[in-house]
């Protein structure tokens, strides 16, 4: 069976290990930094990118500062809640520090998520992956339309009835020190 903290390859193969997107969704976020320093040259760099749900991940905190109001109890789902221990510069830098890399540095990379429409941002919260599909999926059709109705309303439109949100990843690097 394959596990996510661990890495099928050699020791000291790569000059550059980059995790997109996998750091905040493993269970053992330690493990998972180790094995690509493992898995780096010495001198090699050894990064990763992670959503930041807490905070200017406009298409989630949208959503979720919307169904915490209808719902307390939707705070549990919340990524920026569940995740604040590795999706901020602070945590990042710790996290690499922590598993022996210097020179770390984080920085963000914002980018626009543009939506035709509002049908266009609701679709995949209709779906059944990750935490916010599955806590609509979870509630009831009258629930689900007052969260529907809501989070059009917490909305800003354009004119033409588009929709443009931030959509920010935090990025993080360090270089695993020489033997």
């Amino acid at each position: 069976m394959f596990e996510p903290e661990t890495l099928p390859f050699d020791s000291s193969a790569f000059d550059v290990v980059v995790s997109g997107l996998v750091l905040n969704v493993i269970p053992n976020i330690e493990l998972g930094i180790a094995e690509m320093v493992r898995a780096v040259k010495p001198e090699g760099v050894v990064a990763a990118y992670v959503w930041d749900y807490g905070g200017k991940m406009e298409i989630m905190r949208k959503f979720w500062d919307t169904a915490v109001t209808l719902d307390p109890n939707a705070a549990k789902f919340d990524e920026g809640n569940r995740e604040p221990a590795l999706c901020n510069p602070d945590a990042l830098t710790t996290h690499f520090e922590a598993a022996g890399l210097t020179g770390v540095s984080v920085h963000s990379i914002d980018a626009q998520a543009h939506f035709v429409d509002f049908d266009d941002y609701w679709t995949p919260f209709t779906g059944n992956q990750r935490s916010a599909p599955r806590y609509v999926a979870s509630l009831d059709d009258k629930s689900r339309g007052s969260l529907k109705d809501q989070l059009h309303s917490a909305l800003t439109f354009s004119p033409d009835g588009s929709l443009d949100l931030i959509a920010r990843a935090w990025v993080v690097s360090g270089k695993r020190p020489a033997d």
